[in-house]
């Protein structure tokens, strides 16, 4: 979601969704308050004033009302942005795939791309792999370092 509490912090309201991808509650939750506590975010939503009612909402995804979304500075995207996009071979002009997820295992992330024939290639997202973003032409131009498509190969 993100890295900077701040922008958290100014949230008003968010939706939030369990691991089945259901909305819990059906309304918006309206955000009281943001922390950081122990490395993770603690949100309070008013109206769940005790432990065993916010613990029956731990782990839910939160998502966040596209009037709400924080305008990034240049250089940085929303991961469900990139989603979609036609992930093109800088050098060459030749497609590799489209951007299908996004992976988070810590570091730059991960592009899962998913090629033409159903091959999944996951492309570091790093300045120096991603080279061009054009959120307009929902292209990402990339540079891929040797062997990269065929690790991905099982």
């Amino acid at each position: 979601m993100s890295n900077r509490i701040e922008r958290l912090a100014r949230l008003e309201k968010v939706y939030l969704f369990g691991a089945d991808g259901s909305a819990i509650g059906g309304s918006p939750y309206e955000v009281e308050s943001v922390w950081e506590h122990r490395g993770r975010v603690v949100f309070k939503f008013r109206g769940i004033d005790t432990i065993s009612e916010a613990e029956r909402l731990r782990g839910a995804e939160i998502r966040v009302p596209w009037t709400e979304r924080y305008q990034l500075p240049p250089g940085e995207y929303y991961h469900d942005d990139l989603v979609g996009c036609e992930v093109i071979d800088a050098d060459s002009g030749s497609t590799v795939g489209k951007v299908a997820n996004w992976q988070e295992f810590g570091g730059s992330g991960l592009l899962d791309v998913r090629t033409a024939d159903g091959e999944e290639v996951l492309i570091p997202f790093a300045r120096s792999i991603c080279v061009n973003i054009d959120l307009e032409k929902r292209q990402i131009g990339v540079r891929l370092p040797d062997g990269l498509k065929e690790l991905n190969r099982r």
